[in-house]
């Protein structure tokens, strides 16, 4: 009862918050949303754990380089949340759209092939936009998701990835079968794969080892199925760019085991170097490396 009644709590909070920012238009929610991140949240304990893991990463920057860095964390963040209210506003993809998609090339390679696809990402800028523009280009699969604990908020949560994304979105712990059927149906599966698989195996990242899932390495042995990893960015406001680019060429060796690392690596070396590109795009208030 007591579980319930907090959940209660945090979903009246949550609902109000988005009820008021749905008042506005995108843009203007986007803003009010990059006003709360920098000014509230980042008052916030979490800013604590993401200054240590930014230090951590970049040793060389300055403190005021960290600063810079953590605060358009926090802008992106916040709009991230004022855009929750306004999926249905991303509802094409292309030039001169919300979403600009670059290397369209292997998108296409994906939607023609006869293979499954793994589009792998990290929670860049607003990852929503990673499987939405996947569906707007056409792909049909689903996406893999953590949903809140609150089932409240994860229902409607679930509801707005719906409006223009992937229907079916399958639990991140209990969804193995269903991603293999995926792949093996020539479909396209959407995941994040840059949080802490305390499951997994440990792979360095950003100079440290980190417990990182071996999933998407281990399926596309198995299965063959191609390997595309996305970056994305926020440009403006509520604008971004996709960027669709190869996995890792990689030819196994026959030992499952051996083959599973080294390509996890891989996907996680180019994960980083996406991140490295612009710091202030990725979420750095995950405890990646452990408590």
């Amino acid at each position: 009862m007591g579980r319930k009644l907090r959940y209660g709590v945090e979903a009246l909070g949550f609902f109000l918050l988005m009820g008021f920012l749905a008042l506005f238009d995108v843009d203007t929610a986007s803003s009010i949303g990059g006003w709360l991140g920098r000014n509230i949240f980042s008052r916030l304990s979490p800013n604590d754990t993401a200054r240590k893991n930014l230090k951590a990463a970049f040793p060389e920057k300055s403190e005021t380089e960290i600063r810079t860095i953590l605060a358009a964390m926090w802008d992106n963040l916040g709009r991230v949340v004022g855009e929750y209210s306004h999926l249905s506003a991303f509802n094409k993809v292309g030039p001169g759209t919300r979403i600009e998609l670059k290397g369209t090339e292997h998108v296409m390679a994906a939607a023609q092939g006869d293979r499954g696809t793994m589009f792998l990402s990290g929670h860049l800028a607003n990852w929503e936009m990673m499987p939405m523009s996947g569906h707007l280009w056409g792909l049909d699969g689903a996406t893999v998701v953590r949903h809140p604990n609150n089932p409240y908020v994860a229902r409607w949560i679930a509801r707005q990835r719906a409006i223009h994304g992937p229907k079916d979105q399958i639990g991140k712990h209990s969804g193995a079968r269903r991603i293999f059927s995926q792949l093996r149906g020539g479909k396209v599966i959407y995941m994040l794969v840059d949080q802490r698989n305390d499951e997994g195996i440990p792979v360095e990242f950003f100079g440290r080892p980190a417990m990182t899932t071996p999933v998407p390495a281990a399926l596309a042995l198995k299965l063959g199925a191609r390997i595309l990893i996305a970056g994305n960015r926020r440009v403006k406001g509520a604008r971004f760019e996709v960027s669709v680019h190869p996995g890792p060429d990689f030819t196994p060796s026959g030992d499952d085991a051996a083959d599973t690392r080294q390509l996890t690596e891989r996907i996680t070396a180019q994960l980083e170097a996406i991140i490295r590109s612009d710091p202030s795009q990725w979420l750095w208030i995950h405890k990646r490396w452990g408590r």
